[in-house]
């Protein structure tokens, strides 16, 4: 297949400086790059699996960690009744 492509300048120095150092035709080199390049295109990266690191938060005793809503609820309407207040 022909067809027309406009290179990027900092690519076709690329092919330029392969074509100088491995003798080979333009078409070749080109194909070659198209070949490695699209062979990954469909293929995705393992990615690293995200790994969760525990922390001791020490909370004090009394405290439930699964109920912080609710005090964050409570300390809030304390906030706001001091401010009725004033």
């Amino acid at each position: 297949m022909r067809t027309t492509l406009t290179l990027d300048p900092d690519v076709a120095q690329q092919i330029r400086n392969i074509i100088a150092q491995k003798k080979l035709p333009l078409k070749r080199i080109v194909n070659d790059a198209l070949r490695a390049g699209l062979s990954t295109l469909g293929k995705q990266e393992r990615a690293t699996p995200f790994r969760v690191k525990p922390h001791a938060f020490g909370f004090k005793p009394g405290v439930d960690p699964d109920k912080l809503n609710q005090l964050l609820d409570q300390l809030e309407a304390e906030e706001f009744s001091k401010k009725l207040s004033r």
